[in-house]
């Protein structure tokens, strides 16, 4: 490790203490801290392979299937899978439903559509519930498809998972599903953090503003 490696990492290491000082005087303890430190970067390396989206694009590869991933995803939300998108998969399926399975926009959901309904991938059906509406469903090819690439992940996952026990198993799920909420809390401050928040701001309020970027 170079003289400069080591001296970012402990100027890197004395930024930590302090921001766990930061948290600490929000009524975080240091050790949860230090536990939100480890899973932000879990999380951050996990971040940049998902944004790759690997595991689909070698679906699709290795499967052969004249897909993008955008169709791809337009496909599994017409097929809509009860454990992916829960309450949403109740209904039917229309582009709107696809924009909102997806969260894009309706302009996007419906140019997608009309490309894999040109392909024969879904097709357009009545309404069961109101003939004046158009459905989409998905066709023979498509479904096979969505079942294709599906098997393929949960063989992939299914091979990471068959070294677990079932104690870990059992264990991790519950767990995961209780930390994927987390976000759906994100914006809820305590009265100690929201004071933190407003510090933060006034600290950087000398800061210059650039124009603001999407997604940030």
């Amino acid at each position: 490790m170079s003289i400069a490696h080591k001296m970012n990492e402990a100027g890197l290491s004395r930024r930590d203490e302090k921001l766990k000082d930061d948290l600490e005087r929000a009524g975080i303890a240091r050790e949860v801290s230090q536990a939100a430190l480890d899973v932000d970067a879990i999380l951050q390396r996990w971040r940049r392979r998902v944004m790759k989206r690997e595991l689909g694009r070698t679906a699709l590869d290795e499967l052969g299937l004249p897909l993008d991933l955008a169709q791809l995803d337009v496909l599994m939300a017409v097929r809509a899978p009860v454990n992916e998108f829960g309450e949403q998969a109740d209904c039917e399926t229309t582009v709107g439903t696809v924009a909102t399975r997806l969260a894009i926009d309706p302009s996007r959901a419906s140019r997608i559509s009309a490309d894999l309904i040109r392909r024969d991938f879904v097709r357009r059906a009545v309404s069961q519930d109101d003939a004046r509406r158009t459905v989409l469903e998905l066709t023979e090819s498509g479904a096979a498809m969505v079942e294709a690439v599906r098997t393929y992940k949960l063989l992939v996952l299914g091979s990471f998972l068959r070294d677990w026990t079932d104690e870990e198993v059992q264990t991790f799920l519950p767990l995961l599903e209780r930390f994927s909420a987390w976000s759906d809390r994100a914006f809820q401050h305590s009265a100690p953090v929201a004071s933190q928040i407003a510090e933060l701001r006034e600290a950087l309020g000398g800061v210059p503003q650039g124009p603001k970027c999407d997604g940030a």
